[in-house]
Formats: C-alpha cells, structure tokens, sequence
C-alpha cells in the first residue's frame, strides 16, 4: 500500500513489521472490498505524552478526493491507545500541500489549532530532502 501511494517515502519491511506489532494500538488501516486503500501509522511520543504523533498517511489514488484521510485520521485519534490526547502532531514537507491541508481540515474539523513551527531541517538528511516542520494540532478537550 505504501508502494502504491504513489507518495509515501517507502521503509524497510522490518520497519512496518516493528509497527505493526509494536505500535499496533497507534495505526489503522482502511479497506475497502477486502484491499487495504488507506492507513495511518503513529504512536505516542515518549518524551510528550500527551501527544499522538502521525508518522505517515496514506491513501491509494482511487480513494483520494472522498474524505477518507480526514476520516482515517479522526478515527485514528479516537483509538483507545489516542484518546487521551491533547495533541495530534506530524512532520510535514515543504513540498507537500495535500498532506498541509489535511491537517488544517483536522483542526478545523476539531475546532482546534494548527500551528506551524521549524522542526527537521533540510540540512538534516543525508540526502536532498525538504525541509519537515512540526505540525501541532490541538488542544483537544480529554
């Protein structure tokens, strides 16, 4: 599904396999006629916990335009492993103004904040890549 986005920076198998066994509670998936067509992979921030960190959505082509992130991410957030959270956070590309959006609708959808902040720089990776700042979406009333 990763693959076939079309959009998401694709990970080691052992990478998806450590999320969906050790951060199961923090990702969903969505499916449609038995296909996986949408997920969210995140988990809880050791270091803020009272945040739930989004580290990738995705959504194949033939579902894009529907709602479905926005839904998936909603859901997300009410997961029991989430609910709890004051804040929904996420890194996000320069270059990426579906995923800017998607955000924003989420706070506003929530009657909520985004705020926008400096966060991974592109001097940070080792390879030519955007910079990523820090989305904070919230606060969300527990």
């Amino acid at each position: 599904m990763v693959k076939a986005t079309g959009e998401l920076e694709p990970n080691t198998a052992y990478c998806y396999l450590l999320l969906a066994t050790d951060f199961a509670d923090t990702c969903l998936v969505a499916e449609a006629a038995g296909q996986i067509v949408g997920a969210v992979i995140g988990y809880r921030p050791p270091r803020e916990p009272d945040a739930a960190f989004v580290w990738q959505v995705g959504v194949l082509p033939d579902y894009r335009g529907l709602g479905l992130g926005l839904r998936m991410l909603t859901a997300w957030r009410d997961l029991p492993a989430n609910r709890n959270c004051r804040w929904v956070t996420a890194t996000v590309a320069d270059d990426n103004p579906a995923s800017q959006s998607l955000f924003q609708r989420l706070a506003h959808s929530a009657g909520v904040e985004c705020t926008v902040n400096p966060h991974f720089t592109a001097d940070l990776f080792p390879v030519a890549h955007p910079a990523e700042p820090l989305h904070r979406i919230g606060p969300f009333s527990l």
